[in-house]
């Protein structure tokens, strides 16, 4: 007999608060450019998903040193804080797996810039950590 996982999850309300609290933390981490305490929410490897400027996907892993010196160089030197308004849409497979698709606002030295992504997240021990990022338009800098 082949045992086959309950695809119809529905998440509890403590699923949906615990996913929103760790996007808080991740948003504050972000808000105030502190790009270690943002991979301390990672699993590493981490996986990418973007496309190219030619518009061709591309996909790559990073380890924590990557993910540093690249976030670091996104978030930049600024000293004003970054802010996010974000709508996010959460689709829970399993108590611990979750797909995460976000639309945000980001301001960043009085610029403001539309986002979309999706984040993959997973629960290990009642604490969630991101495991992949899918952004358009990264692919180049992977």
């Amino acid at each position: 007999m082949t045992f086959l996982p309950d695809a119809g999850y529905v998440p509890t309300e403590e699923d949906r608060a615990s996913l929103d609290a760790w996007f808080a933390e991740y948003d504050a981490q972000s808000g105030q450019r502190n790009v270690s305490n943002m991979a301390d929410l990672a699993v590493f490897p981490l996986n990418l998903v973007s496309d190219d400027a030619a518009g061709n996907g591309r996909s790559a892993q990073w380890d924590r040193e990557q993910y540093l010196a690249t976030m670091t160089q996104v978030m930049g030197e600024g000293s004003e804080d970054i802010t996010f308004e974000s709508t996010r849409t959460p689709v829970f497979l399993s108590p611990a797996l979750a797909v995460v698709f976000s639309d945000s606002t980001m301001t960043m030295d009085g610029r403001s810039r539309q986002l979309r992504y999706a984040d993959i997240l997973i629960r290990n021990n009642g604490t969630w950590a991101f495991q992949t990022m899918i952004q358009g338009g990264w692919g180049d800098n992977l």
